[in-house]
């Protein structure tokens, strides 16, 4: 077959083509509002608003404008002061404790209505920066309830955030709940660090687990420090008096008709031993490692027998302090002699009424972590020498 030429126009017609004309290249102002980056603090109070402040200060960065209050009939408001379009916005939302005059739905309230009304403001990423996670104790199903944690996982991607930021989740399974990239930092190279610098002779000093739950991350200390561990099992015997007053009774069943043949073995029920200390703690400095103090009544129980057993002082170390109702009050009348916690929550109130809390501030690793998310760089240095159990 004959093959077809392809003709070419003339010159003088090319001459005619009109040619694209080169877009002119970004000025640097552009590239720098839409590489931009911008930290809000999702909350007004003053005790809310010092972590968000500490971070700020270590990025070198100014807090962003914004308002946020609460109307006459309890609705929350908030209002963006600046523009945010095209940029990574990073929203600091701290968990009120018991004392600061605001409840954990308002604290979520507000971060959800801020990361809406940065997300019709057309931000490029919303990351939540949420040291403490709420209601991450309703993560597992319980009779006849509801795993709220997974609930407050699909309101926030709903919400418009992209990524999040926090602290040393009460179960690491909760990760699973979200549907974009959640970066679970750890506290304990800052408790770590506290031990070896603030507490005198902590070589001779006993990691302590209030309960064979928290086990693996007393574990985790102990090799870290090369020291001893020691497990609390068991749970406080009843008196006799509580016996008498018939709350252990078996409750008055009704006859149940049960199908002909259909036998189920019974489930024996269980029944914890006296409290029982596995370990050595006599005439050595108890540490009780743990990732949430809020009822404080374990951990005063713990202290109790770990006196009892020969512990000439005892330590309690934990990543959130919540320290709810009569908390401080307790741990001042308590064995305990110091309960170590960081700033993931704000407790400046609680301490005023115990001194013997203290701080470690966690700003440092929350501001690196959002330089290098910005950045696009990789966020495995934070989790170094990092394992399963810690």
């Amino acid at each position: 077959m004959p093959r077809k030429l392809l003709l070419l126009p003339p010159l003088s017609a090319c001459s005619a083509l009109r040619v694209p004309r080169a877009r002119p290249a970004a000025s640097p102002a552009m590239n720098a509002a839409r590489t931009g980056y911008r930290v809000f603090s999702a909350n007004s109070t003053a005790a809310c608003t010092e972590l968000a402040k500490r971070i700020t200060e270590r990025l070198g960065a100014e807090l962003g404008k914004s308002v946020v209050y609460q109307e006459t009939n309890g609705e929350t408001r908030v209002e963006i002061k600046e523009s945010v379009r095209g940029q990574d916005i990073f929203i600091i939302q701290t968990i009120p404790s018991f004392y600061c005059f605001r409840d954990v739905n308002t604290a979520v309230m507000e971060l959800l209505i801020m990361a809406y009304a940065l997300k019709t403001a057309c931000a490029r990423n919303i990351i939540g920066v949420i040291p403490y996670f709420p209601y991450s104790k309703q993560s597992k199903m319980r009779k006849r309830g509801s795993i709220v944690c997974k609930l407050l996982a699909s309101m926030l991607a709903k919400a418009g955030l992209t990524h999040i930021i926090t602290m040393d989740l009460h179960q690491k399974e909760i990760q699973g709940f979200f549907s974009f990239p959640v970066d679970n930092l750890r506290a304990s190279p800052f408790l770590l660090q506290y031990i070896q610098e603030e507490i005198p002779n902590y070589r001779n000093a006993v990691i302590v687990a209030k309960s064979p739950d928290a086990a693996k991350r007393a574990q985790s200390y102990a090799e870290r420090l090369r020291l001893g561990l020691a497990v609390i099992h068991g749970e406080a015997q009843c008196t006799e008096l509580d016996m008498d007053d018939g709350r252990h009774s078996p409750p008055m069943v009704k006859n149940a008709t049960v199908h002909p043949g259909l036998e189920l073995p019974l489930m024996m029920a269980k029944e914890k031993p006296p409290i029982t200390v596995v370990g050595d703690v006599g005439g050595r400095i108890a540490i009780i490692v743990d990732d949430i103090i809020d009822d404080v009544e374990s951990f005063v129980a713990a202290a109790e027998i770990l006196k009892e057993r020969g512990a000439y002082k005892i330590y309690v170390m934990a990543t959130h302090g919540i320290l709810s109702a009569e908390a401080p009050r307790l741990i001042e009348e308590s064995p305990i002699d110091e309960v170590v916690v960081t700033n993931t929550v704000p407790h400046e109130l609680q301490k005023l009424q115990c001194p013997k809390i203290k701080t470690v501030d966690i700003s440092l690793i929350l501001s690196e972590a959002i330089r290098r998310i910005h950045n696009g760089e990789s966020m495995a240095y934070l989790f170094r020498n990092i394992t399963v159990d810690d």
